[in-house]
């Protein structure tokens, strides 16, 4: 892989991730349409994703140390004896969190090998970012969401999490809709959206690096991985801040029509 394309890569995967229109969507397209010999090979793909998971630290970085020294305080033996652990906001919010990751560790590791067959469909594919559209599109409907996240409602995030592991179907986009459907208000919906995803991500790249220590990394390809961290990384923090903004103005429908003139080209070309 040369320079230049781990920063295409890099950027495509960055933007894709939180922008609410499927980077595994696009991925799947676009090694379609490149050819499968330009393909990402799985250490790309995790130092990629792992600039994902680095955008999401540093744009939530305050609230995430928020949430662990709270935890840390809620979670001392004088605490947990007296039975106040329970009542802390941030106990609350991480077991909604690994409450939310059930459905998709479900689907994961009973439907692995269909779901990594339909990446090689991108008229699937294709069909899939239209149904995404239609999703997002959808959210124009809602009207003054003013709930926070409780049990029920991460269970329902984490089912449309579940359900985004289909190439085409965002994740972002399936769980922010579904949350304001369920009433959670803008500010809490996106929060939580990209909150969620942290373990998720991390349990990924975990079982994706026991397969790269087998084969190693050469030492030509890191310039070339450090270009795709980097690219992934600085993309993917302007796209979340971007997102959250249009979120906050009510525009998250916005970005339906772009997945539907992408799935409706896709569905014809690969007709």
């Amino acid at each position: 892989m040369d320079l230049l394309q781990a920063i295409l890569l890099g950027i495509l995967q960055g933007i894709t991730e939180f922008l609410p229109v499927s980077s595994s969507g696009h991925l799947a397209l676009a090694r379609a349409l490149i050819g499968q010999n330009l393909a990402p090979g799985i250490t790309f793909e995790i130092v990629v994703h792992f600039g994902s998971f680095c955008s999401i630290v540093v744009y939530y970085r305050k609230m995430i140390a928020d949430i662990i020294t709270n935890l840390y305080k809620a979670l001392t033996p004088a605490s947990l004896k007296e039975g106040r652990f329970m009542k802390d906001e941030s106990v609350r919010f991480s077991f909604f969190i690994l409450l939310s990751m059930i459905p998709a560790m479900i689907v994961g590791f009973t439907l692995k090998d269909p779901i990594e067959q339909l990446f090689l469909n991108p008229f699937f594919v294709s069909i899939m970012l239209i149904v995404t559209g239609t999703i997002l599109f959808s959210t124009r409907f809602v009207k003054n969401p003013e709930k926070e996240v409780d049990g029920i409602r991460a269970l329902l995030m984490g089912v449309a999490q579940a359900m985004a592991i289909i190439p085409g179907i965002s994740r972002s986009g399936s769980t922010i809709s579904v949350g304001l459907f369920a009433g959670v208000n803008r500010n809490s919906v996106a929060n939580f959206s990209f909150l969620m995803v942290l373990p998720v991500l991390a349990g990924a790249m975990i079982l994706e690096v026991k397969e790269v220590a087998e084969t190693g990394i050469q030492y030509a390809e890191v310039t070339a991985l450090f270009a795709g961290f980097l690219a992934s990384f600085l993309s993917g923090y302007l796209a979340l801040s971007y997102l959250i903004k249009l979120l906050k103005r009510e525009k998250f429908h916005y970005f339906a029509y772009y997945c539907w003139a992408v799935g409706i080209a896709g569905v014809f070309y690969f007709l």
